[in-house]
Parts: C-alpha cells; sequence; structure tokens
C-alpha cells in the first residue's frame, strides 16, 4: 500500500506517516525509484501495535524502545494491551453512567468516575515490567541517553548508514561469511552500533548475529536487502566473534 492508502485505511495523516519514519518508529517496507513509500502487511501489524501503545498514552520514543528491544514479544504486548483496555473500558462505561444518571436529574456529585489513577498505575507498571524484562540494561540506558539527543536530521542518517551497510551485506552474501569482505563489513556494523547506540561487545554481538535469523521480523527486514542477508550476517558475526 501507498502512504496516502495507509493514511486513508487508518486514519493517521500522511505527515504523522512520515514522522514515524523519520524517527525511526515506523519504516516503509520499500521505497520505490520513483520516492514512494510502500507499507506491507508486516508494515501494517507494526503500525497497529504502535496505535496500541499510543491509545495508553505511551510516549513515541518509550514505544520504539520498547519495540526495538531483542526480547519484545508481540503476543504478550497484545494480551497487557487488552487488559489495559478493557479497564479504560470500564472507566468509560462509568462515565456514560454518570452522565446517563445527571441527565436524568439525579443530584448525586460523583467525581470518582473521572479517576485514572488505576489505568495510570497499571500503565506505568506495564512500562516498568517491559524495561526490566526486555531493556533494563547499561547498553539499553546508554543508548537512552544517546538517542535522546537525536533530531530528525541525526535519525535520517544514522538510518540511512544502516541500511547502505545491510545493503553491502547484501552485495557480498555469495561470499564467504569468514572472508575479507564479510569481517570488514562485520566490523563497521559493530562501530556503527557502537558509535550510535551502545558500546558493542564481542558478547552483545554474537547475540545480535542470532537474533537475526531467529527473530522472523529481523529476518524479514534484513532480507529485504536480498533473499540470505540475514542468514550471512548472522555466519559473519559468528566467524567474527571466533576470532
Amino acid at each position: 500500500m501507498k502512504i496516502n492508502e495507509v493514511a486513508k485505511r487508518t486514519g493517521i495523516t500522511v505527515r504523522t506517516l512520515h514522522y514515524y519514519d523519520q524517527i525511526g518508529l515506523l519504516k516503509p517496507s520499500r521505497i520505490t525509484e520513483a520516492g514512494y513509500r510502500l507499507y506491507d502487511r508486516e508494515s501494517l501489524a507494526v503500525l497497529q501495535q504502535i496505535l496500541f501503545f499510543r491509545e495508553l498514552d505511551f510516549p513515541l520514543q518509550e514505544i520504539r524502545e520498547i519495540m526495538e528491544k531483542p526480547g519484545y514479544n508481540r503476543q504478550e504486548a497484545l494480551e497487557k494491551h487488552r487488559e489495559l483496555l478493557v479497564k479504560k473500558r470500564e472507566r468509560l462505561n462509568g462515565l456514560i453512567g454518570l452522565v446517563d444518571k445527571t441527565l436524568k436529574g439525579e443530584s448525586e456529585m460523583s467525581f470518582q468516575e473521572f479517576d485514572k489513577t488505576e489505568i495510570e498505575t497499571m500503565r506505568e507498571q506495564y512500562a516498568k515490567e517491559v524495561r526490566e524484562r526486555w531493556g533494563d540494561t547499561p547498553a539499553f540506558r546508554e543508548e537512552q541517553k544517546k538517542t535522546a539527543r537525536y533530531d530528525g536530521a541525526k535519525w535520517n542518517a544514522v538510518n540511512d548508514e544502516g541500511e547502505a551497510l545491510m545493503r553491502a551485506f547484501a552485495e557480498h552474501r555469495d561470499e564467504s561469511p569468514s572472508g575479507g569482505a564479510a569481517q570488514g563489513l562485520v566490523r563497521q556494523w559493530r562501530e556503527y552500533i557502537t558509535e550510535n547506540f551502545y558500546h558493542c561487545t564481542d558478547e552483545i554481538l554474537a547475540g545480535l548475529g542470532a537474533m537475526y535469523v531467529s527473530d522472523p521480523r529481523f529476518t524479514e527486514n534484513i532480507d529485504k536487502n536480498g533473499p540470505g542477508t540475514a542468514a550471512f550476517m548472522a555466519k559473519a558475526i559468528e566467524a567474527y566473534c571466533r576470532k
């Protein structure tokens, strides 16, 4: 789907979708030679997740950080979204009931239906659980500190550099993953992560390589540069970390 079709279907403005792309929250699945942004089924599924988070008043930066964590589990997130949305519905039902009573002329001055404390407590607890389970590490905190200073131009530069490196991996994917070209790209990839996000140790790098082939979301995204790119990156990283 083109970006204007996504906007029409979802009610999200084209400007908002451009901004999501700019900050790295939702990238189009492909950009045509003419510059049109295209979104596939997976992109729309990610957008739906974002909108669930937004419905629960999560800030965009926090949504991006949560969804980028290696251990992020979409099914578990949906279950928690449902729990929070049911609680939100209960509150709205209470407000509707209060309006109905007021329209009938009942004089009771009730304010408890306006109370958001329980919903806010649940939302904060959810955010805390996500950080503890999926991201409360020194690397996560370093990434938060670094990326908090990034503006749109910086995010564009970071994303462009990452995409260029992935295209380079794709160009060499028929070569030996332990060869000079592949190992040089792994070194650049590690430097890219360290420079822009967090200090990428051998342990972290090895974990990332494994994730590129174990998590279908990452595999699909990387393989947009060419089938087998994710597997090639994983093997090249494995060879690099064995040295």
